[in-house]
C-alpha cells in the first residue's frame, strides 16, 4: 500500500490534535500546521511515540503567503496530498451583536473563512495534478453551522459560510476526483468547550451546564470519513454530545 499524506490545520491542540493522532494511527503521514510551534512539536512527539510520523509548519492560515509556503513544504517533503482537514478556527469574543468591534469580526472571518478557502484552493491545485489524481478535504464546521448560540455573530456567520465552501468545493472537485465533506461538531472536550461544563448562556437567557464528549470520538469519526474510497463521500456529518441541547427548543 502506498503511503498517504494528510494536512491538519490547527493540529497542535484540541480537535486538530485528536484528529492527527487518529489519522496517524490509521496510517497517514501528517503535516501539522498552526500558529504556535510548541503545541505542534508536542503533538508531533505524541504521534512519533505512537509509531507515526508528523512534520510541522508554524503559520497563520489567514495569510496567503503563509499558505503558499505551507503547501510548498508539503510538495517538497511529501510529493502529494491525500487528505486536508481544515480544522483551524477561533471562537471570537462573546459580544452583543451591536457592540462587536470590526477588528474582532475581521479576525474571526480571516481564520475561520478565508483560511478554509486558501487551504482548499491550494489543496485543489495539488490534488488535481498529482498521480494518482484526487484527494479528500474535510472541513470543520460546527453545530453553529446549523444553529447559533447567543452573542456569536462572527463565529456563526463564518461557520454557515464554511457550509457554502463545502458545497461549492464538493461540486467543483468532482471533475478532479476531489471529495469534499464537512464534520459539524458539538461540545467536544477541547479548550473551547471547557466552559460548557460550568454553564453557558442559553436562548432563554439562563446559564446552564451542557454535556460534552471525548475528543477521541471526533478523531474516530474523521478517520471513518477519510478512509472511504474517493467515489464515496460523507457530505455532512454531525457528531455531538448526546445530551447537549440541539435537537429541540432550549
Amino acid at each position: 500500500m502506498e503511503p498517504e499524506f494528510a494536512l491538519v490545520t490547527g493540529g497542535g491542540t484540541g480537535i486538530g490534535r485528536a484528529a492527527a493522532l487518529a489519522l496517524a494511527g490509521a496510517g497517514y503521514t501528517l503535516m501539522l500546521a498552526g500558529r504556535r510551534r510548541a503545541p505542534l512539536e508536542e503533538a508531533a512527539r505524541a504521534i512519533a511515540a505512537a509509531g507515526g510520523r508528523a512534520e510541522i509548519c508554524a503559520c497563520d492560515v489567514s495569510k496567503p503567503g503563509d499558505i503558499e509556503a505551507l503547501f510548498a513544504e508539503i510538495t517538497s517533503k511529501f510529493g502529494r496530498l491525500d487528505l486536508l482537514f481544515n480544522n483551524a478556527g477561533m471562537g471570537g469574543p462573546p459580544s452583543l451583536l451591536e457592540d462587536l468591534p470590526f477588528e474582532a469580526w475581521a479576525q474571526v472571518v480571516g481564520v475561520n473563512l478565508t483560511g478554509v478557502f486558501l487551504c482548499t484552493q491550494a489543496a485543489f491545485r495539488i490534488m488535481k495534478s498529482q498521480q494518482p489524481r484526487g484527494g479528500r478535504i474535510i472541513n470543520n464546521g460546527s453545530i453553529s453551522a446549523h444553529t447559533p448560540r447567543p452573542n456569536s455573530i462572527a463565529y456563526t456567520s463564518t461557520k454557515h459560510a464554511v457550509t457554502g465552501i463545502t458545497k461549492a468545493a464538493a461540486l467543483d472537485g468532482r471533475k478532479y476526483d476531489i471529495a469534499v465533506g464537512q464534520i459539524d461538531i458539538g461540545n467536544a472536550e477541547s479548550q473551547m468547550a471547557d466552559k460548557m461544563k460550568k454553564g453557558v448562556p442559553q436562548p432563554d437567557g439562563s446559564i446552564r451546564p451542557e454535556a460534552t464528549m471525548a475528543l477521541d470520538h471526533v478523531g474516530r469519526a474523521i478517520v471513518a470519513m477519510a478512509r472511504l474510497p474517493l467515489e464515496t463521500n460523507v457530505l455532512f456529518m454531525t457528531i455531538k454530545a448526546t445530551k447537549m441541547p440541539f435537537e429541540g427548543r432550549g
